[in-house]
């Protein structure tokens, strides 16, 4: 794999290697992993990295009924529109279990995926059972543990909440931060044939947004991307290109909308064969009506839902809440 460098030292691939691909997978899926938040609540080792999160106070209980309530809710809509959902219950001390994403991933190829997070009490999640049971119906040819090789050396890498995944052309896009370890990130695509681009995302305070989820989203013909939240041209300029030179439609969406979670979405395809996006209500309410329209030509449905509470004390939304299953069932 050959890369080359930008002025400030971060890696990305050249245009030319983009009329080479290797196709070998699928952008979509049909099943999706998901955990249900019973022990949900507002965690203070990642509250340093992630702006979108708050601390609830002295509504802890009430919070806990309101989050469960959202994702049964969600779990629902998603089955009724077709699709397939697996879920497990959340453990005792994982605050952040409904996000799963960010500790596994499944891939066509047969590969499971465990990560280093960055958070101690975050790496509660990593499951025996659920990898288990993954083993028991799907057909898994390699454990790729990173998360045992890496947390000793304070290397992090969440998932695909570090990864956005153009998974038809092989590349991860990712912003780098204190979970997003540019070494890291260069081992995973190695070890996965994907070519990596990588750049730099803050918000408006400066802070570095902490994963890539909430500022890009890679669909099959689009992509939703808060392109301000890159301040370096150069490599604003270098994302833009791989997404349309891979033929993707950039719908463009602002800071506020972002904070929003406008671009934690995610395309799926039910069991008719239809396109289906996921986004949380209040990211739906944020979009525009050109925005919506847009989004509108590339999926017969939008399934918008409220996850306000899992959103406001959790600091992510509908994307982070599913782990995409690409694994072939036995």
């Amino acid at each position: 794999m050959r890369h080359i460098s930008n002025k400030n030292g971060y890696l990305c691939c050249p245009f030319v290697v983009l009329l080479v691909f290797f196709m070998s997978e699928v952008q979509l899926t049909d099943t999706l992993f998901m955990v249900r938040p019973t022990h949900f609540g507002w965690n203070e080792q990642t509250a340093m990295t992630n702006a979108f999160q708050h601390q609830q106070g002295n509504a802890a209980q009430n919070v806990v009924q309101n989050v469960v309530h959202e994702f049964n809710h969600f779990v629902k809509k998603l089955r009724n529109i077709g699709l397939n959902v697996i879920t497990f219950d959340s453990l005792q001390h994982t605050p952040d279990a409904v996000f799963p994403n960010n500790w596994i991933s499944f891939h066509t190829n047969g590969t499971l995926i465990t990560y280093p997070m960055l958070a101690p009490n975050r790496r509660a999640e990593l499951r025996n059972d659920v990898i288990d049971y993954f083993q028991q119906h799907y057909k898994i040819k390699r454990h790729l543990d990173l998360a045992e090789n890496f947390v000793s050396q304070n290397l992090f890498l969440e998932g695909t909440g570090s990864l956005c995944l153009d998974r038809i052309h092989q590349i991860a896009y990712c912003c780098l931060s204190p979970r997003t370890n540019e070494q890291l990130v260069l081992h995973w695509c190695e070890q996965m044939e994907y070519r990596p681009v990588l750049f730099r995302a803050i918000d408006k305070n400066g802070q570095a947004i902490y994963h890539t989820n909430v500022m890009l989203y890679i669909g099959e013909d689009f992509a939703v991307l808060a392109a301000d939240t890159i301040a370096d041209p150069h490599e604003r300029q270098t994302l833009i290109t791989f997404l349309e030179e891979t033929g993707h439609e950039i719908v463009y969406i602002n800071h506020d909308q972002m904070t929003h979670f406008g671009a934690n979405v995610l395309q799926t395809q039910n069991k008719d064969e239809e396109r289906v996006l996921i986004i949380s209500e209040q990211a739906y309410l944020a979009l525009s009506q050109q925005q919506l329209l847009l989004l509108n030509q590339y999926n017969e449905h939008i399934l918008h839902t409220p996850l306000y509470n899992i959103e406001k004390y959790g600091g992510g939304s509908a994307r982070c809440m599913m782990a995409e299953v690409f694994l072939p069932k036995k």
